[in-house]
């Protein structure tokens, strides 16, 4: 079948690893379904796999793509939740010291079918398209569950989004646009931050920049880069939300700040089967539609995965069959 797989890691040179090509059809397991994928969105965990990072070498060829839509066998549309626990696991999936991803152990959407176990398919909304539905199994659900599930918000509150123009950014600035809180958001350049302005920010800035004053929440992903700018816009008492660190950690935790001002740092990872079940009826009840910034023929992944090596989003980039 049709595949957009990693031959083999490469730390300094990614994009040399990833190849256009045929694998063979998978084999379905007892317990297991089978998807026809219709659209797969790339996320960063994609870029990690080619350089060879939570994944083993012996484990190359490996097909790429976390998250995806599709129809399975008995032509049902559905979601792909991308989180596969041990089927000994019981308790909240994103705990299981077990867990993991499609791309880390079993092969990925970025093909003609993926197979999964039947518990990791949704019912795909209607009124969602393919290349939409794609986009919800991995940046919009850790949005999700950053915002609704880790940060104890309430409406009318103020939040900061470091990053303007990612999956997971761009996710929380529509999400939060709707659940009522003042969304603020730092983005690099003017084309990235009138995106966000366009998708709901209340206000914008310069990375760094000094705010009007402080929020009650920040949403984290990039890391080492905005670190310092995260823990100094909060409000004593305040809640920074850390799913991700892009631009690599940061060794200067500036603790003292912590403990005096009692701020919050929060993990979150993914989501849960249930909350992709209530942000897919959350989406569909609000009429919100992801922001793609690219949606192009996964015969073509290869520019995409420039794209998103070099920075050059603005939202999810999807790929379709």
């Amino acid at each position: 079948m049709f595949a957009v797989y990693a031959k083999e890691p490469n730390a300094d040179d990614p994009l040399s690893s990833l190849v256009v090509g045929e694998r063979p059809d998978p084999e379905v397991p007892e317990g297991w379904v089978r998807v026809s994928v219709r659209a797969a969105s790339l996320n960063m965990h994609d870029i990690w796999t080619l350089r060879g990072v939570g994944i083993k070498p012996d484990q190359f060829p490996m097909i790429l793509g976390c998250d995806g839509a599709g129809v399975l066998d008995d032509g049902s549309e559905v979601v792909l939740h991308s989180v596969i626990n041990d089927p000994a696991w019981r308790g909240e999936e994103t705990l299981d010291p077990k867990r993991t991803l499609l791309t880390e152990k079993y092969q990925g959407t970025f093909a003609d079918s993926v197979v999964v176990p039947a518990r990791n398919v949704l019912p795909k909304p209607a009124g969602l398209s393919f290349a939409e539905a794609a986009t919800m199994g991995t940046a919009w659900l850790t949005a999700y569950r950053m915002l609704f599930v880790k940060s104890g918000l309430r409406p009318g509150q103020t939040m900061l989004v470091q990053g303007a123009s990612g999956g997971v950014s761009t996710a929380l600035v529509q999400l939060g646009r709707a659940a009522g809180f003042r969304v603020w958001v730092t983005g690099r350049t003017e084309e990235k931050r009138a995106l966000a302005e366009s998708l709901g920010a209340h206000a914008t800035f310069e990375p760094g920049a000094r705010l009007p004053e402080r929020v009650d929440a920040v949403f984290e992903t990039v890391g080492k880069a905005t670190w310092s700018h995260s823990l100094k816009s909060l409000k004593p008492g305040g809640i920074v939300v850390v799913s991700g660190s892009t631009s690599g950690p940061d060794p200067s935790a500036d603790l003292q700040r912590v403990f005096f001002l009692q701020l919050r740092v929060v993990g979150s990872t993914m989501g849960t089967r249930d909350e992709l079940a209530d942000l897919l009826s959350y989406v569909d009840l609000k009429g919100i539609r992801p922001q793609i910034g690219a949606e192009m023929p996964m015969t073509e992944a290869k520019q995409g995965f420039a794209d998103m090596l070099a920075g050059n989003t603005a939202g999810k980039i999807v790929f379709t069959r």
